[in-house]
C-alpha cells in the first residue's frame, strides 16, 4: 500500500525507535529542514508539567525534521498519540490538542517536498521541562541532527528542575 502522505516529525518523534512503536509500518524516508518555521512551546497545559513542542511560522528560522512515509493504517494510531483525534486536550483541565498543517521540507537528497506536521492548538510561550528538552535533544541526535542544533535545544530556557 502507498503512503498516505509524508509526515514531518520535529519533536520526540524524531527518534526512529519511538516512531517504529507509534507507526510501525511507516519507515523513515529522510531528514531535512522546515524553512520559515521555528520550534517553540505551547502554553495551556497543566501547571508544572512542561509545555509541549510546537511550530510557529517565522521567516529566517528553521527546524530540523525527520520525514516518514506515513501509511494509511498508522495515521489514526499516530493521531491518537498526538491528541489530534480529539478536541478535549491531553487530560483533565487541558484545553489543547494538535492539528495538522501542510509544510514544505527541504532535504539534501530529495529537494523540497510537501509534508504535514502536528502543530499545537494553543498559544505559544510555555516552557518545557528540563526532562522534555533532554528527550527532544536525544531524539534529534538519534535522527542525525547537526550537533549545533542539539546544543541549541539543550541551551533553551526551561522550567526549574524539582529536587
Amino acid at each position: 500500500m502507498l503512503p498516505v502522505s509524508i509526515y514531518a516529525a520535529y519533536g520526540t518523534n524524531l527518534d526512529p525507535a519511538q516512531m517504529a512503536r507509534r507507526a510501525p509500518r511507516s519507515p523513515l524516508l529522510t531528514t531535512g529542514w522546515l524553512e520559515g518555521w521555528r520550534l517553540t512551546f505551547g502554553e495551556g497545559l497543566p501547571a508544572g508539567s512542561g509545555a509541549l513542542a510546537t511550530l510557529a511560522e517565522d521567516p529566517g528560522q528553521r527546524v530540523f525534521v525527520a520525514l516518514y512515509d506515513l501509511m494509511e493504517w498508522d495515521e489514526p494510531h499516530l493521531d491518537s498519540w498526538e491528541g489530534a483525534d480529539r478536541r478535549d486536550g491531553f487530560g483533565a483541565g487541558a484545553a489543547c490538542a494538535y492539528r495538522k498543517v501542510t509544510v514544505r521540507a527541504r532535504t539534501a537528497d530529495m529537494g523540497t517536498v510537501t509534508a504535514w506536521a502536528y502543530v499545537l492548538d494553543a498559544y505559544e510561550g510555555g516552557l518545557p521541562s528540563a526532562i522534555q528538552l533532554g528527550q527532544l535533544a536525544a531524539a534529534a541526535e538519534k535522527a542525525g541532527a547537526p550537533g549545533s542544533y542539539v546544543s541549541d535545544l539543550l541551551a533553551r530556557e526551561c522550567l526549574p528542575t524539582e529536587l
